[in-house]
């Protein structure tokens, strides 16, 4: 069996038993694998012959591997077996990681050879020679070549371009610093329509939006003239709460696809794509996609629609159960990493925010919904405690602009996050007073007890 124990001992013995070694396996890829993973740290004086001749095996992971032990070396001698490799090679890989072997000799050298790979067809081998170009970013020649690539096909390869050479640092709009907030939106409930709310809503305020909009007249809250009127207003909303979103923070918008009954037998049901039909808005305001969460509901807790199909099976009236909604992760657009976000919030508040044990590693939540005799489409509370955990530090404040009955806004307190929530309807808004006076959950902060406005009120606590 080929260890890394037993690897190692004949690297220290010198490139002859290796070598042999490597030969001796040329047709059994599992074992040139372990061979070249098992490597390691390659000394100066290391003797890569026997590296070339595996660059021509009939395995690809094979010829990756040695190219990638090849670029260790970073010695000039390779060059023209490199060159060779990214110009004949048929996988991406391993043609990658030739690129990737001539940026390592980090030799100004090189630069006609990785400009010339600019034009190469495959996006991939363009960013590793971009990566390897950028090093020298002090020389002209290199500069004017890597700016032309702003008008590329490839998206990827224009952000890259954008932001090393015309993204300017953003202005930034808040006159907070990034983990603050302003005092009149903390624990506040404004009844109202939330474009005109968001209106008086400073630049940057708010650090995660977490809702579920209002379903197209599949509820008797939500009735618009037009699909089009619907998703119309969405994008109004979604385009303020992007606007009072904070540089590279989050946006968690939950929904699904809603069946709207047919008026008679003679006519067909029709159903509405929604979280993909909002995609397109929400990437063209500048929200960048993150991930999509499936939460997966018991089969026993929503509507049978396979009921009819169960009795005659016949083709082309197949229609399954919906036992899953969306929880579309979005963040808005910036230059900065995830990094820059958490180093601007102290060490203290960082180690407090920290995921506890038992969080979900996968993007399919199991948890049951909640039904309420007074709302029709209840936030579960496992839900909201999920979302804010894991994208939100403890002081925060969280965003919700159909807030219904305030379930994210409870869940947030009880996290130690501050809350600012909208509602159009006075019934929610009546709804969610009572579980003040029931459970007291709205005021475990003494200092920022629930206020409970209309929008001319709130207008008068704006300083």
């Amino acid at each position: 069996m080929i260890t890394k124990e037993y690897i190692k001992e004949l690297k220290i013995n010198g490139n002859g038993d290796l070598s042999e070694l490597a030969r001796n396996n040329l047709s059994n890829a599992g074992n040139l694998v372990s061979i070249l993973k098992n490597l390691g740290h390659l000394p100066v004086n290391f003797d890569g012959k026997w590296l070339l001749e595996l660059t021509n095996s009939r395995f690809s992971q094979v010829r990756e591997l040695a190219v990638k032990n090849i670029a260790k070396l970073t010695q000039h001698e390779y060059l023209e077996t490199l060159k060779k490799i990214i110009k004949t090679d048929t996988d991406t890989n391993v043609r990658r990681e030739a690129v990737s072997a001539i940026g390592r000799m980090r030799n100004i050298n090189n630069k006609k050879i990785l400009i010339e790979i600019l034009q190469d067809t495959d996006p991939k081998i363009v960013c590793q020679a971009i990566r390897g170009l950028l090093v020298f970013k002090n020389d002209e020649e290199i500069n004017n070549s890597l700016k032309t690539l702003i008008n590329h096909e490839n998206e990827m390869i224009r952000t890259v371009i954008y932001k090393e050479y015309f993204a300017k640092e953003q202005k930034q709009e808040s006159v907070l610093p990034h983990a603050k907030t302003y005092e009149y939106l903390k624990n506040v409930i404004v009844n109202g329509d939330v474009r005109e709310i968001l209106k008086n809503v400073p630049n940057e305020s708010i650090h995660l939006t977490f809702t579920s909009p209002p379903y197209y007249n599949a509820r008797d809250y939500s009735i618009y003239p037009s699909y089009e009127a619907y998703l119309s207003f969405l994008e109004q909303v979604f385009l303020e709460t992007y606007r009072i979103t904070k540089e590279g923070r989050f946006l968690i918008v939950n929904t699904s696809p809603i069946i709207i009954p047919r008026i008679s037998r003679a006519h067909s049901s029709k159903r509405y794509p929604i979280p993909f039909d909002i995609h397109h808005y929400l990437m063209q305001m500048g929200w960048e996609f993150i991930d999509d969460i499936i939460w997966l509901k018991p089969e026993y807790s929503v509507k049978n629609r396979i009921g009819g199909f169960q009795q005659h099976r016949k083709p082309l009236a197949y229609k399954p159960n919906s036992v899953t909604e969306y929880l579309m992760v979005y963040r808005k657009q910036t230059e900065k990493l995830i990094d820059w976000n958490i180093h601007q919030y102290d060490y203290h508040t960082v180690e407090q925010s920290k995921v506890p044990e038992g969080y979900e590693t996968t993007n399919v939540w199991k948890i049951d919904p909640k039904f309420d005799k007074i709302h029709s489409a209840v936030f579960p509370v496992e839900l909201c405690k999920r979302v804010v955990e894991y994208y939100s530090f403890k002081g925060d404040l969280i965003f919700d602009p159909f807030a219904g009955s305030g379930t994210l806004g409870r869940t947030a307190k009880n996290l130690d996050r501050y809350f600012f929530l909208t509602e159009q309807e006075p019934t929610y808004f009546e709804y969610m007073k009572t579980f003040v006076r029931k459970e007291g959950l709205f005021n475990l902060f003494k200092e920022k007890p629930t206020l409970f406005l209309t929008l001319k009120e709130f207008k008068e606590t704006i300083i």
